[in-house]
């Protein structure tokens, strides 16, 4: 058994961070060292925490999002373990995120800037820009009625030049659809 490591209380105010879900027998033979009035169960090493919950996103003060495992577990309650090097600063003033679009899935996300894969193309902003892109992103992906102003031929096409729009120009959807 690893020797007890505790983290100070406040290493976690204000950061964003994504945790990658892990097998609940990764925690089963480790001390659990906090459980908050939510309920939620945390577990650290000298590598990083695994925070048994069943509650990911927003939390309190903190980003903290899970990827969760190719074969999805059915238990609501999810083990994700990340290490402190990808625990993230967070505030609501700086450019801090960076949108992250899967077309094939017509999914977006948000990322931190300091997360070693950003190639500094895409636009850094606030969060609360980077929530106003995400579900102007959401709408393009999953309405059609916008879609009738343009002439196109392919809607998959007309939402990618959009969208790429949106994650790597300041324009506004406004101004993208103008232009078009």
């Amino acid at each position: 058994m690893e020797k007890n490591f505790r983290p100070g209380p406040k290493a976690f105010k204000n950061t964003f961070c994504v945790f990658q879900e892990v097998p609940l027998s990764k925690v089963e033979n480790l001390k659990l060292q906090y459980e908050s009035k939510a309920g939620s169960s945390y577990y650290y090493t000298t590598l990083g925490m695994y925070r048994l919950s069943n509650h990911w996103g927003r939390l309190a003060n903190s980003k903290w999002r899970l990827i969760a495992l190719d074969e999805p577990s059915p238990s609501k309650f999810k083990v994700g373990f990340a290490s402190w090097d990808n625990f993230y600063p967070d505030n609501a003033i700086e450019k801090l995120y960076y949108l992250e679009v899967d077309y094939t899935n017509n999914t977006v996300n948000y990322q931190h800037k300091n997360n070693p894969l950003y190639d500094n193309k895409a636009i850094l902003r606030t969060s609360f820009d980077t929530t106003k892109k995400i579900k102007q992103i959401r709408n393009l992906f999953e309405l059609t009625s916008w879609a009738k102003y343009y002439d196109y031929e392919d809607l998959a096409v007309l939402r990618k030049i959009i969208i790429d729009q949106l994650v790597f120009t300041e324009l506004t959807l406004e101004a993208i659809k103008a232009a078009m």
